[in-house]
């Protein structure tokens, strides 16, 4: 079975164009090493892709949240479709094990690179789009970011979310997102817990467990904003 064949098995599609999800994982120094132009690299697709998700989580969170106004819906959306956000996405589905990288790019971490990730997710939704049209785009985006929708439509952006606080810390000081990762699950299937630490750049900022990844997410963001609150 081919790689592509694995991920369209991962993520429950079948392409019938395959070469529009080769697209969606090339990257610009895989055509620099193997020999082929830009234009066959993701990033138109990144740019259709970007467009497809910000009108279906526009609509989502529109008819989710009646009670927000124009300013919360657009910060709603801005968080969501951002590329740290896309980036766990990404992760989550292992699209950086399918992306096709140069050798310097691949030595230097790109794989696991969130801006990279990002790029790949925003491409994939298009590749689904150009494929199967925008409801099968819908329904694999709803798919996908399921997690981080009902996470905000439980809780918002409020200055009560210590993801959000440190978000806004990190941006305020000029550095990259902070972006989690999983490092351990333990327990059974129905009742697992994960470990979860927040990092920044390649810098570990906290830690946190939970039952659920978006409730150890939220620990690792409060380890990580007490840590720095005795810097």
């Amino acid at each position: 079975m081919s790689a592509t064949q694995l991920l369209q098995a991962a993520l429950g599609l079948e392409f019938k164009t395959q070469e529009l999800l080769r697209q969606a994982l090339t990257h610009r120094s895989f055509l620099n090493e193997q020999g082929g132009v830009s234009l066959d690299s993701y990033e138109r697709m990144e740019f259709l892709g970007d467009s497809v998700l910000e009108l279906v989580i526009s609509q989502e969170l529109y008819q989710r949240l009646p009670q927000l106004t124009e300013g919360e819906l657009t910060k709603g959306r801005a968080a969501l479709v951002c590329g740290e956000s896309l980036s766990r996405v990404a992760e989550s589905l292992s699209l950086g094990d399918f992306i096709l990288l140069g050798k310097g790019e691949e030595a230097s971490g790109g794989r696991h690179r969130e801006s990279i990730l990002a790029a790949t997710c925003e491409a994939v939704v298009a590749a689904v789009y150009l494929d199967q049209g925008f409801e099968a785009a819908r329904r694999f985006i709803l798919n996908i970011m399921a997690e981080q929708l009902d996470e905000f439509c439980r809780e918002g952006i409020t200055t009560e979310n210590p993801k959000s606080r440190l978000q806004e810390y990190f941006q305020s000081q000029g550095s990259p997102s902070p972006r989690y990762q999983v490092v351990a699950t333990e327990g059974p299937d129905h009742n697992p817990v994960f470990t979860i630490e927040v990092l920044v750049d390649q810098d570990v900022m906290g830690a946190g467990q939970g039952g659920k990844k978006s409730d150890a997410e939220r620990a690792a963001a409060q380890d990580a904003l007490d840590r720095l609150a005795t810097e």
